[in-house]
């Protein structure tokens, strides 16, 4: 997965596959598409989920509910892509669920199902080489996640950063917050001096300011928690048919209000 570094910044959501339903995965992902997302994070449902507050820790127990798991969650993908979804899809998993799959099989279903990326948050950049190797012979990204470290360890893991860098605003779990980290526009661009490919920033993004601060310092905004908790607040208007498009076109127009001032960006 090759990304461009543009003038735009990039608007990267979250949603979590199987929340609340396996079918609004696919009504969700094409009204995140519609709202201007350029690239679709897949989360897959995991029952002990470390890096993940209580908004993703519930969408996942939703997910579960309705026998979501790794396998099915990589076999979605080309039903995204059958109803038409064309950006890139990548998957967030935790690592046990991989290593429960086989991690040889499970870049054998990454690769046969289209998936163009994969982020294992839990497994640390300095034991991932087997999982990086197996990624590139199946010509799958394997996303990297760096917070704000040593400098050494930073430069390393920029330098080697495949599709795109996720950078943790701050440390912790997800989350929506009020406030992030001062320090975080000088993490920032630190970071973008090491790194090959786009500077994503995540974690506690929720509020159109925040957007409007961080797109001059990153290359794309990823956002998780707000939409997932956006979603949970439309609850069942999203699973009758009769409340579902209207519910569908309220989600549509929240992600483009959290994300409307993403365009050109200006030099910092």
């Amino acid at each position: 997965m090759q990304l461009s570094l543009t003038t735009k910044t990039m608007f990267i959501p979250f949603i979590m596959a199987g929340d609340p339903h396996p079918d609004i995965t696919v009504d969700l992902a094409l009204a995140l598409q519609e709202a201007g997302a350029d690239v679709l994070e897949l989360g897959v449902p995991y029952s002990d989920p470390l890096a993940d507050g209580p908004i993703i820790q519930r969408a996942a127990s939703r997910a579960l509910k309705h026998k979501m798991n790794l396998p099915k969650a990589i076999e979605l993908v080309p039903v995204l892509r059958k109803k038409g979804v064309k950006i890139p899809i990548i998957l967030f998993t935790y690592y046990n669920p991989v290593l429960q799959l086989g991690e040889e099989f499970f870049f054998t279903l990454v690769k046969e199902n289209g998936v163009d990326g994969v982020l294992i948050p839990d497994l640390p950049f300095e034991e991932s080489g087997p999982i990086r190797k197996l990624s590139a012979e199946a010509g799958v990204a394997c996303i990297s996640l760096v917070a704000p470290t040593s400098k050494q360890r930073i430069e390393k893991i920029a330098s080697s950063a495949q599709g795109f860098l996720y950078c943790v605003s701050s440390l912790g779990v997800t989350g929506v917050r009020d406030t992030l980290p001062d320090e975080l526009e000088s993490f920032l661009m630190e970071v973008k001096q090491y790194s090959r490919v786009p500077v994503a920033v995540g974690f506690g993004i929720s509020t159109s300011e925040q957007v409007s601060m961080l797109k001059n310092y990153s290359d794309g905004i990823i956002i998780g928690s707000a939409l997932v908790q956006k979603m949970e607040q439309l609850g069942d208007r999203l699973l009758h048919e009769e409340t579902k498009q209207e519910a569908l076109n309220e989600f549509q127009r929240y992600a483009q209000m959290l994300t409307a001032s993403l365009g050109k960006r200006c030099t910092p």
